[in-house]
């Protein structure tokens, strides 16, 4: 399985090479750092940290981790890698200017070797979920730590894993540490070879996000002088299926509320175009973010075609709701108009957080939509009761503040990680000064 593993990826990875420029065509962002999709770049100042966030999700959702562990290490260099333009934006304007941030090579063994050889860390933290065989195998060999941090794991992805058999089995070696977020995923984690010694529950890191105190006060200041009172709505993290039936709810909307506003954050940046040709076609012309012209009075949409701006505009919204969750994609992150203390609608797929679904909905600060009709109905009743709004907000705002924490656990396991390396490099240093300055005598 291993081996044709390795015959496979060796052809995928110049075909992927080939998308990425093709996608360059219409996105120069895609072009940058083709370099580093094969290992190549800068040496990196060796034995620091290497943080692996796969997209905007994943590194948002790192953000508190780096933090605290800047706090903590300051002196140990930080290497942040993504996959995605995107997330490598994201990495940017977060951790720019106290991290070296890259891509992640291809899984090729070459590739991967160069890019540890660029990199040398001395432990590696994976968010989330990135098993990849030939990365994994690398850092056995190297010795290397790695934590996969706030990890999950579906059910339907640990059966894909437990199809390929020793492939993904073979992983999780002695230097491998799993922090899940919930007991099913440590569970799933264990089923496909995960060492239960080396299992840890550690709760979602993504409930420990910070909201900049400058926030609030900027979304005022931006809804005053550019989006006005009138009654607002935003659908955050959109993606294809989705938009049809959010534009059916805001007719509806804009039938039983005259003047509502709705803003429309499209998932991927490459289809921002097609979003604003959509909304054309269901008669709802909008006004584009990106080109700085100003929000007329009556305009029914304002596309949010900008990188960075959702949580701004969050802040923003008197109703979130959040995409990815009226087609089978999974959902995105419900927290971050929770913590606002926005209501939130979702769809019914948020297999992405079910656990954090499941908390917003049992406490009343979520509500599940099925589909365009649910949709505008909640929307409706939620306008037409602000006393309603108010509770649902507050409610999502004071469960975010009370499951606050995981980080500091997730920092706890970390850390003697870090030191037990530390020590290790110095330890070997010291060896080869003691052996060289024989030799020279």
């Amino acid at each position: 399985m291993r081996r044709l593993y390795g015959l496979l990826i060796r052809i995928a990875a110049p075909l992927a090479a080939a998308l990425v420029l093709l996608r360059g065509l219409r996105d120069p962002a895609y072009r940058r750092g083709l370099g580093e999709r094969f290992g190549h770049g800068r040496r990196a100042a060796p034995g620091g940290l290497w943080l692996h966030a796969v997209s905007l999700g994943e590194v948002s959702a790192a953000a508190a981790l780096v933090r605290d562990l800047r706090e903590r290490h300051p002196r140990l260099p930080l290497v942040v890698t993504s996959a995605t333009p995107t997330g490598l934006a994201k990495a940017r304007s977060a951790f720019g200017e106290t991290a070296d941030v890259r891509y992640l090579p291809y899984d090729t063994p070459a590739a991967v070797a160069r890019f540890l050889a660029n990199v040398d860390p001395a432990v590696a933290i994976i968010m989330e979920t990135e098993l990849w065989p030939n990365l994994f195998a690398e850092c056995a060999r190297r010795r290397l730590p790695v934590v996969l941090a706030n990890a999950r794991l579906s059910s339907r992805s640990a059966a894909r894993y437990r199809c390929c058999g020793t492939l993904f089995r073979g992983l999780f070696t002695a230097f491998v540490t799993v922090a899940a977020q919930t007991p099913e995923d440590a569970e799933r984690f264990r089923q496909i070879g995960a060492d239960p010694a080396r299992l840890h529950v550690l709760g979602n890191v993504k409930f420990d996000l910070q909201i900049g105190a400058d926030v609030a006060g900027r979304a005022r200041a931006l809804r005053n002088a550019y989006l006005g009172d009138r009654p607002t709505w935003i659908a955050g993290s959109t993606h294809a299926g989705e938009e049809t039936a959010i534009a059916s709810a805001h007719r509806a909307l804009r039938a039983a509320v005259p003047g509502a506003l709705l803003i429309l954050a499209p998932r991927h940046p490459n289809r921002f175009d097609a979003v604003a040709a959509l909304m054309g076609r269901e008669g709802l012309g909008c006004v584009r973010r990106g080109t700085g012209a100003p929000l007329p009075a009556d305009a029914p949409v304002l596309l949010l075609d900008t990188v960075g701006e959702l949580l701004l505009f969050y802040a923003t919204a008197d109703v979130a709701f959040v995409g990815g969750s009226l087609v089978p994609i999974g959902g995105h992150n419900l927290l971050e108009p929770a913590a606002l203390g926005v209501p939130v609608l979702t769809g019914p797929s948020n297999e992405n957080g079910r656990e954090i679904a499941a908390l917003l909905t049992a406490a009343g600060a979520a509500l599940i939509v099925a589909d365009a009709d649910e949709l505008a109905a909640n929307l409706i009743r939620l306008f037409a009761e602000p006393a309603a709004r108010a509770r649902i907000g507050a409610a999502a705002r004071d469960l975010v503040r009370a499951q606050r924490g995981n980080v500091a656990r997730l920092i706890r396991l970390i850390d003697p990680l870090i030191e037990a390396a530390s020590r290790s490099r110095r330890d070997a240093r010291a060896i080869g000064g003691a052996t060289q300055g024989a030799n020279g005598s």
